[in-house]
């Protein structure tokens, strides 16, 4: 059966959705204000929680505000009215998340979190609500539509509700002052992780480094570069080096012609190749790489080249 506009019906689905998230900037006040200033002071962690398609958004929202220095993780109101409230401590602040504001498994929490003393941040699309009055500070999510033409299966009020967890977590980021080395150290596996926290010389190529000498024919250089596999050979000329490239190799015939067998290495070898230290972060070499478009530095040691950096 053949539907009409199904590129029309994604569209009115994202401008529902963006519309939505719009009108969050509306919704701003001093609760939102008060939240992030009590999350601030707070020596516990954020402790989230939600039922249904609130658990899963709130189960991103902590995993964001962990990962951007807020510790912060989930806790499913079933289980926290079984026992994982033990894990609740006075300090921590708990976020609850209920689009109507009703869910009895997060109601049924609010009196354990007043008697514990608990800092209670709500998200829900109904200020009226009973978890709206009964938090501290509440974050409206509340939109004027679902994107479901059926108004049944939460879309524009989840899409919402992260928009919302995204803009308490960047705002507590920038309010620490957090850096991109502290996200990387949460993320030691990624790219991030490894341009920032690592250093050259543990990630340099180390082993039979491609030495010449600066008398090398270029026969003798094209063996060492075939032997190294880094495109590149080093040059010994005594109290310093130089380096050849696979480049070098191309222009010097060029240059040179039938002539190129009776030139050395000294003779078209870059005299003065870009040198780091061993210690130097990733990060930091590639930018330096990437500012003087090349591919590969040399690595030094107390004066000595002890590696070779690539990207």
């Amino acid at each position: 059966m053949k539907m009409l506009g199904y590129k029309s019906i994604a569209k009115d689905v994202f401008d529902i959705e963006a519309n939505a998230v719009r009108a969050l900037a509306g919704k701003i006040d001093v609760s939102f204000e008060d939240a992030v200033s009590r999350i601030l002071e707070s020596k516990g962690r954020v402790i989230i929680c939600g039922m249904g398609k609130s658990g899963i958004i709130g189960k991103k929202i902590a995993a964001t505000l962990a990962s951007t220095g807020t510790p912060s993780f989930f806790m499913h109101p079933g289980e926290a009215y079984h026992g994982d409230l033990g894990m609740v401590t006075p300090g921590d602040v708990f976020l609850a998340i209920s689009n109507s504001g009703e869910t009895d498994e997060v109601l049924k929490l609010i009196p354990f979190l007043k008697d514990n003393g608990n800092y209670l941040v709500s998200m829900t699309g109904n200020p009226c609500s009973t978890l709206a009055r009964a938090s501290d500070s509440h974050l409206d999510i509340g939109v004027e539509a679902e994107a479901c033409p059926l108004q049944l299966a939460p879309t524009a009020s989840t899409t919402a509700t992260l928009a919302m967890g995204d803009a308490l977590a960047v705002t507590l980021m920038k309010a620490r002052g957090f850096r991109p080395e502290e996200f990387a150290r949460f993320h030691p596996g990624g790219s991030l992780g490894r341009r920032l926290l690592a250093r050259v010389d543990e990630e340099m190529e180390d082993g039979d480094l491609p030495f010449v000498d600066s008398d090398a024919s270029v026969t003798e250089i094209i063996n060492a570069m075939s032997r190294g596999r880094l495109g590149l050979a080093i040059v010994n000329t005594g109290d310093k080096c130089g380096v050849v490239t696979d480049g070098d190799i191309r222009r010097a015939v060029e240059s040179y012609g039938v002539g190129i067998f009776e030139v050395r290495a000294e003779d078209f070898m870059s005299a003065d190749p870009i040198i780091i230290s061993k210690g130097t972060r990733v990060e930091d070499a590639i930018k330096l790489m990437d500012s003087r478009k090349i591919t590969s530095v040399l690595v030094a040691d107390n004066g000595n080249v002890v590696g070779v950096f690539k990207k």
